[in-house]
């Protein structure tokens, strides 16, 4: 299945995994949990991120560009029918359109009560 797995502070990669709960499991470092993007693709990330201090790694956003939650530690996308129980492979247009959307690695900081979030310039 390609998939385009997104690292904390590095640029998101495509690859092929094993259709497999394993597989993804050790991808996520854990177990995982599923977040819609889109009618067609999902993000999975680990279920207990958050509790388990895995690095910050990107910023989810609305339609307006708002900021509502982060994702921690590393997870991937993956195509997600609505008429199936399993995960496929993204289109190209998919993981072109990803590609762009989490190209860039960001920082976060608490700063007055609020969260900052930072573009990373990586190579």
């Amino acid at each position: 299945m390609r998939v385009l797995v997104v690292e904390p502070e590095h640029r998101p990669e495509v690859k092929e995994i094993e259709d497999s709960l394993r597989t993804m499991q050790n991808i996520v470092g854990g177990y995982i949990q599923t977040v819609h993007l889109d009618d067609s693709v999902v993000l999975v990330c680990n279920e207990e991120g958050k509790f388990m201090n895995l690095p910050p790694n990107r910023g989810l956003r609305d339609k307006n560009g708002q900021m509502y939650d982060i994702v921690f530690g590393t997870f991937f996308l993956c195509g997600a029918p609505a008429d199936s129980e399993h995960f496929i492979s993204l289109t190209p247009e998919q993981t072109e359109r990803y590609q762009e959307r989490f190209h860039t690695p960001e920082m976060f900081w608490g700063m007055d009560g609020r969260i900052v979030c930072l573009p990373l310039e990586v190579d």
